[in-house]
């Protein structure tokens, strides 16, 4: 077990509803919509971006208004396409496109940023892009994780994903004023021989996908918004811990700046991907959500974490789709006065909680 606090995470999530089906009638959709980001605008009107997956696994990035009833949401509308593959390196062999978006608003540069997956022909690689307004996107290119002596390896060489920005400038392991990004290397490659499998970094353990996090120096990205795909001072933050995220985590949603430190929400994923994490043939998996308390001057450091999950598969939604018992947070807003968590739902569908604090 990690060295954490005695402290407890005081938040718990409870169901609104389904909020976005596929729309048999749209060929981009065919296998499902999923894993949204959001963007609120200056007069409060909620975006949602989901991943709109067409057939043969090719998926693209949506933009829709989210609907309200009574501050709650309930719907999607007006529906276009905010990102496709247009990239070699966005363009998969087996299957492709841009994938699992999040979305920070860093209010110290003026801008969103999205974090994506670009699943091209080597394989999924995480990759920015960033927009004034919410509706047009500029790429900055996939990102290039600085060399790191200490891990005696380069972080490039292996697939990554869920990678999320903090939305406010922390300080680095130096102290420097930086943004932060959370990621999830994967040591696992899937698609190789055990005798060809790379040595795991300098450090590192446990082979299971964990949390880790990455900065750039603010002075830089002010300088030159390229910076943000080129982060350094890699550190762990917290790999699995209990029965219910045996096989792996990953961050969700943006962290939430909180009394306590940050919340972040998180996936914790149990059963096995049979082929591989990279590659796999069939899905024996169930994701959950679950939550932990980073430290606000040291955001690398676990303060808590829970130890049952928030929220897991239930509902018919939820139990049954393309692949089945998933819940896959990637997206909190604050609606009126309370906060609501965007998930993907057994890869089919997206659905809406309601985030509280029990205190």
């Amino acid at each position: 077990m990690s060295d954490i606090t005695t402290a407890t995470v005081p938040y718990a999530l409870h169901r609104v509803g389904t909020v976005m089906e596929p729309d048999p009638a749209d060929p981009r959709q065919a296998e499902g919509v999923l894993n949204p980001a959001t963007v609120q605008d200056a007069d409060g009107t909620v975006h949602l971006f989901p991943r709109m997956v067409a057939a043969s696994n090719v998926s693209r990035i949506g933009r829709g208004r989210v609907v309200l009833t009574d501050g709650v949401p309930t719907a999607i509308d007006e529906l276009e396409i905010a990102l496709e593959a247009d990239r070699g390196w966005e363009h998969g062999t087996a299957h492709g496109g841009v994938e699992d978006p999040r979305i920070t608003t860093l209010t110290d540069l003026g801008i969103h940023v999205m974090t994506y997956v670009a699943f091209g022909p080597l394989g999924p690689k995480p990759a920015v892009a960033v927009s004034t307004d919410g509706v047009q996107w500029r790429r900055l290119g996939p990102l290039q994780f600085a060399y790191d002596d200490a891990l005696d390896t380069d972080l490039n060489l292996f697939p990554n994903k869920d990678v999320v920005f903090f939305p406010e400038i922390v300080p680095g392991p130096d102290g420097e004023p930086s943004f932060a990004l959370l990621h999830r290397p994967m040591w696992d490659f899937g698609f190789v021989r055990p005798a060809e499998q790379p040595p795991l970094p300098a450090g590192v353990t446990d082979e299971r996908a964990s949390i880790w996090i990455s900065y750039v120096p603010a002075r830089e990205a002010m300088r030159d918004l390229s910076a943000l795909v080129r982060p350094h001072g890699h550190r762990f933050v917290a790999g699995p811990e209990y029965d219910w995220e045996a096989l792996k985590i990953g961050a969700g949603p943006a962290p939430l700046r909180v009394p306590e430190g940050w919340l972040l929400l998180h996936h914790g994923v149990t059963g096995s991907l049979e082929g591989g994490a990279f590659a796999p043939q069939s899905f024996n998996v169930r994701y959950v959500v679950g939550g932990m308390l980073l430290d606000a001057e040291d955001p690398a450091r676990v303060l808590a974490r829970t130890s049952e999950p928030l929220l897991a598969p239930e509902t018919v939604e939820e139990t049954a789709g393309t692949v089945a018992n998933v819940l896959f947070p990637t997206a909190i807003e604050k609606i009126g006065d309370e906060h609501f968590v965007f998930y993907g739902a057994a890869d089919s569908r997206i659905a809406v909680a309601r985030l509280v604090h029990t205190d």
